[in-house]
Order: structure tokens, then C-alpha cells, then sequence
């Protein structure tokens, strides 16, 4: 995602309605998840200052992926009307030689729907800062499935299993 798209996302938070799990319920919302740590591991990585998208998500990432998904997230797609995928984003200062996770910057989740979601290839896109405001980009189009279109033929997700 470019740094103007991420500036879109920052800034269209700002005014997003804050989604609470009955208000989600059967209108394609996606509530904060909760205890996703519990939930199945995909990846971890760190985008290091001169990575294409460091000024947007430089740091320490782990994303997660709901047992739903997780067959789907084996084999890389399709995924189920159901799935959640989570995206935990830290600062990632370096300290005695290693590089560890700060202060959390945001957590991002994609929620499957197809009929809620089908101009944005089934999903929904929602971030929340730390203090578990925010909720879904209310311009999910432009600001998050611009760049997840890139991966179709992952059914739009670009974290892989195993990788």
C-alpha cells in the first residue's frame, strides 16, 4: 500500500463510526476481534526502513487467521464467507542486537463476506488503534483493496502459510 493510501486510511478513521459486535452482526461489519493471539499463526516479519512500504507498515507484524480460515490459509485460498484474518502491527525498536515489538500501532482485520463485501472481492477491511477504536475503512476500495487486488489469484490475501 502506498504512503498516500495509508494516509487515506488514517485520516478516513478519523471520522470512521466506531462498530461495536451487535451493531456488526449481519451487516458486513468487522468488530474488533478478541483473543485473536489464540488463534492460528501465519506468519511474522519485519519491514525494515527501506522496504517499498516501510513509512506505512515499517515494524514488527504477526498475522492470524481464524480456525475458520485455516484449511483455506494452507492451501492459499479460496476462503469461506467467515473467515477473519488478523494483522498485528508493533513498532520494532532494536535492542541488544535484536529487533523486538514495541508499542503496538494498530491491528488490522479482514473479514469474508461476499455479499457485504462483493466490490472489494469479499472482504471487509477494518483497522483499530490501540486503544480498540475504529473499525471498518469506510473507503475500503480505495484504501485497502487497491493493493489487495494484486492478489487474486490468493483470493486477495497476501500472507501465506508456511512462508
Amino acid at each position: 500500500m502506498r504512503r498516500s493510501a495509508f494516509s487515506t486510511v488514517v485520516v478516513l478513521l478519523g471520522t470512521a463510526f466506531l462498530y461495536t459486535a451487535s451493531a456488526e452482526e449481519g451487516k458486513g461489519g468487522v468488530a474488533r476481534p478478541e483473543n485473536f493471539r489464540e488463534w492460528n499463526h501465519v506468519k511474522s516479519m519485519v519491514i525494515l526502513p527501506g522496504h517499498p512500504l516501510a513509512d506505512s507498515f515499517g515494524g514488527m507484524h504477526h498475522v492470524y487467521v481464524n480456525d475458520k480460515g485455516l484449511e483455506a490459509a494452507k492451501r492459499g485460498g479460496p476462503y469461506p464467507d467467515g473467515t477473519v484474518f488478523v494483522f498485528d502491527l508493533f513498532e520494532s525498536p532494536e535492542k541488544d542486537r535484536a529487533h523486538v515489538a514495541g508499542k503496538r500501532k494498530f491491528t488490522a482485520a479482514m473479514v469474508k463476506d461476499r455479499k457485504a463485501h462483493a466490490e472489494t472481492g469479499g472482504w471487509g477491511f477494518a483497522v483499530f488503534q490501540p486503544d480498540g477504536s475504529g473499525g471498518l475503512v469506510p473507503d475500503a476500495k480505495g484504501a485497502c483493496f487497491s493493493c489487495h487486488a494484486s492478489q487474486k489469484e490468493n483470493d486477495f490475501v497476501f500472507s501465506r502459510w508456511g512462508e
